[in-house]
């Protein structure tokens, strides 16, 4: 349907393009018209009826976000952001440039732009500066059948009436209701009679991926978000953790890759920004892998000794590298998910340990027996090569385990003590441990 409404509109049969849009779901269309020229992206958006148009908005790019309320009326900006919920109309405005902030909120509401300004003050990745406002507040002493009524009269306005928030008039949180509950009970019971009081919450300036994390720990689907003083500010929604986690994977991604991390989209990125994201981190790579050059340099008289040294070189830095990169990527997403803590690391170390022996072992006796067999070396450089390996895997998946959670510890993300990284360290250590061995058993 998605080509035949973008050929309908490129032909400037406007009417046919919106009645088939009108059965169209709003992600969709906002997706369809990254695909159209911006002025007849214009137009087709004017053609949406106002709160269809609002709920497309609050899906469309940031660049498109902005073309829009550089070319609408101001009458228009202020049907779209009345009918925009006000998390989204605050998750659109941190990403616009100060000239279109401006214009928005000079066409909202006093009330609705206090509230704007506020949510704008809290830090980037904060709870607060994720929750919505948007949620049904209880008083404990209604009934079932003041409760409901309550909802229908106000809840057409909320994000969700899914849960139901219970508060005293100093707006101070003491309970939790599902709809489901409400709906089910008699309407003379009291809300403080089937209320949950044992209910999760955060504060407002808890960091996103902690909330995340929470979410994911107690299958939420909202999560009430409290000041120091417990009252009820606002709730985070599943449908903001969902962006925040896949936002956290993709910055993880980077880092592990060793970049800069990046909110734009690849093709929507300039080269030079994406190359300035991207050289740091090779130049310090490059500028430390001087080290292993060094360790080359230093060992000249082994490798003139026994040339055939030389041919193991890159199997070992590269199984080191890669053993590594298994354990470090296994120790970050645990981090990452909950299920490693700071205080796990002897465990992890153990665990890491009796891994790279089972490793080590097998691929040494594998390589072993390929030396003899295919290389025809003698015994003593074949147990060279092994032993080195060995203990080369060894530092390698207890190196990889262990510098996430150190990074950890000092406050730094895991993520940035990934393969490329660690490859570096594991490289230098694995020419030492090969040469060190060799004089040893070569007699060098």
């Amino acid at each position: 349907m998605a080509e035949t409404v973008i050929e309908l509109i490129r032909q400037n049969k406007m009417a046919e393009a919106k009645k088939q849009l009108m059965d169209m779901n709003v992600v969709d269309i906002a997706q369809l018209l990254e695909d159209v020229d911006s002025e007849k992206m214009l137009i087709t958006f004017r053609l949406l009826p106002k709160d269809m148009a609002a709920d497309v908005f609050s899906y469309m790019s940031n660049d498109q976000q902005r073309y829009i309320i550089e070319s609408i009326t101001d009458k228009e900006i202020e049907i779209i952001i009345n009918e925009l919920f006000l998390d989204d109309t605050v998750d659109i405005l941190e990403e616009m440039p100060a000239n279109v902030v401006k214009k928005v909120l000079k066409n909202t509401d006093e009330k609705k732009r206090k509230l704007i300004n506020h949510f704008l003050n809290y830090p980037d990745n904060s709870a607060g500066s994720i929750m919505t406002i948007e949620f049904v507040d209880l008083k404990k002493e209604m009934t079932i059948k003041d409760a409901m009524k309550y909802i229908r009269e106000t809840g057409v306005d909320k994000e969700t009436i899914d849960t139901c928030y219970v508060i005293d008039n100093n707006r101070k949180l003491e309970g939790i209701l599902p709809i489901r509950k409400i709906i089910l009970s008699d309407e003379n019971v009291l809300i403080k009679d089937i209320m949950d009081t044992n209910f999760i919450s955060v504060k407002t300036l808890h960091d996103q991926e902690t909330v995340a994390l929470i979410f994911r720990k107690y299958d939420l689907l909202s999560m009430p978000v409290v000041d120091n003083e417990n009252r009820l500010v606002g709730i985070i929604t599943i449908d903001d953790i969902v962006d925040i986690i896949d936002q956290e994977n993709t910055e993880d991604f980077q880092k592990m890759a060793a970049m800069e991390p990046s909110e734009d989209e690849y093709l929507k990125t300039g080269v030079v920004t994406l190359a300035k994201n991207r050289i740091v981190w090779l130049l310090i790579l490059m500028i430390s892998a001087t080290l292993t050059g060094g360790i080359i340099k230093k060992y000249e008289d082994v490798l003139q000794s026994v040339v055939l040294l030389t041919a193991y070189i890159p199997m070992l830095m590269d199984t080191g590298g890669n053993a590594g990169s298994q354990s470090s990527t296994l120790i970050i997403r645990g981090l990452a998910l909950g299920e490693i803590k700071l205080n796990d690391f002897f465990k992890v170390l153990w665990k890491e340990l009796r891994v790279s022996i089972l490793v080590g072992v097998t691929l040494a006796s594998v390589n072993f027996l390929r030396i003899i067999i295919f290389d025809k070396t003698s015994v003593y450089v074949a147990l060279t090569v092994c032993i080195s390996l060995f203990f080369t895997v060894i530092l390698a998946k207890v190196v990889g385990g262990m510098l996430p959670i150190a990074a950890k510890k000092l406050k730094m993300d895991p993520a940035i003590m990934a393969s490329p990284l660690i490859t570096t360290i594991v490289d230098a250590f694995a020419l030492f441990i090969y040469f060190t061995i060799a004089k040893i058993l070569l007699g060098i």
